[in-house]
């Protein structure tokens, strides 16, 4: 596994010393875009004094086409720089190359980050990465544009690799071509499983492209805190319908306020000797549960091994589709009839049954083998 485990310490608490938000919960906010002296000052005046010790701000703005606002470079910098001097706040952009890494660390930038279009290339994140070489600055690395765990992974080692240790995730969402309430598809599961991996990574959620829509970020926030997460990043503007970017995702700063206001940080541990005592109880009968689980599936398997056998006696396909079907709509409304959510139903099977699948057609293939 990743080295980054032995190393919690020091990188969790480098991130925690940035805030004073409740339960070492990392607040970073700011505008999608750098748009002018007035818009950071305003914006990181207020983020000072509801005491988010981070604010982000894009200055180079990879847009899908172009021709549209792409973010003032170098002049925006030299802005967060100016900032800096008038407001006791850290300031944090995304980086896309190399170019863009020395020019932030010119300008003195406290954190970089490399958003989804970057992560998603392996090679420009290793040019990126050697960019990094002997530098000791907060890095932040987004989920790829497409739901896949092994590139995300890939670019947090990458830059890992270089000897810097003060790296977190951030996760914003994926790209579906499945109509969706969000703008990107959280996938949660597939965050969760970087966190499995690298236990010592903060991750951090990023509401705002998620939801697309700034009605949503309260809700998709308080899903991220009550799921563990370590940190939020939100988008907020003075005049959110004047952005000159993802203008319906930003919050307003009033907003902002009313957004912390109603998060519930919930602890992710607790000393209390009746709540543990309670809870070890409740995954001991779990665990006993879940034993019986495994021995039933295991007398499910034998039983589809002899139905392997019977369709190859018979040169029978193994795959039945009036079968599946029944066996998918059954399955769903004995759920329904247990309250359970269909959906989740639905994926249990569809797991068992391609694992039924793979044994049947492993069956098959043993016949074929005897034939050769």
């Amino acid at each position: 596994m990743f080295e980054l485990q032995s190393n919690r310490n020091m990188i969790f608490d480098n991130w925690q010393s940035w805030t004073s938000n409740k339960n070492n919960t990392l607040l970073i906010a700011g505008p999608c875009s750098a748009e002018s002296p007035e818009q950071l000052i305003q914006v990181g005046t207020h983020l000072n004094r509801l005491g988010i010790g981070v604010m982000r701000a894009g200055v180079w703005k990879p847009r899908t086409r172009p021709n549209s606002f792409e973010g003032k470079g170098v002049e925006a910098l030299n802005w967060l720089k100016e900032l800096k001097q008038q407001i006791p706040i850290k300031v944090a952009t995304e980086v896309a190359s190399p170019q863009h890494v020395e020019a932030a660390l010119k300008y003195n930038i406290d954190v970089l980050w490399l958003g989804a279009r970057t992560t998603v290339n392996p090679f420009l994140v290793q040019e990126i990465a050697n960019a990094f070489q002997g530098v000791d600055i907060p890095v932040m690395i987004k989920n790829p544009i497409n739901p896949d765990l092994a590139l995300w992974q890939g670019a947090i080692e990458r830059i890992y690799n270089t000897g810097n240790k003060k790296l977190a995730a951030v996760h914003r969402g994926f790209s579906s071509y499945q109509k969706s309430k969000f703008r990107n598809t959280p996938s949660w599961q597939i965050a969760i499983e970087l966190k499995s991996n690298f236990p010592t990574l903060p991750l951090i959620c990023d509401p705002s492209h998620i939801a697309g829509n700034r009605e949503m970020i309260l809700e998709v926030s308080q899903k991220a805190l009550d799921l563990g997460y370590d940190g939020l990043m939100i988008e907020v503007h003075p005049d959110p319908a004047l952005a000159l970017s993802d203008a319906d995702q930003q919050v307003s700063l009033e907003g902002l306020t009313k957004t912390i206001d109603q998060l519930r940080f919930a602890k992710k541990h607790s000393n209390d000797a009746l709540f543990i005592s309670q809870l070890e109880q409740l995954r001991e009968n779990i665990d006993q549960i879940d034993q019986e689980l495994v021995e039933i599936l295991s007398l499910r398997k034998q039983l589809i091994e002899k139905i392997g056998d019977y369709k190859k006696e018979n040169n029978v396909t193994v795959f039945q589709l009036e079968r599946w079907n029944e066996i998918l709509s059954s399955r769903t409304e004995w759920g329904k009839g247990k309250n359970m959510n269909p959906k989740f139903i639905q994926e249990i099977y569809k797991a068992i049954h391609d694992e039924s699948i793979r044994i049947q057609t492993e069956i098959m293939g043993q016949e074929t083998e005897k034939k050769e």
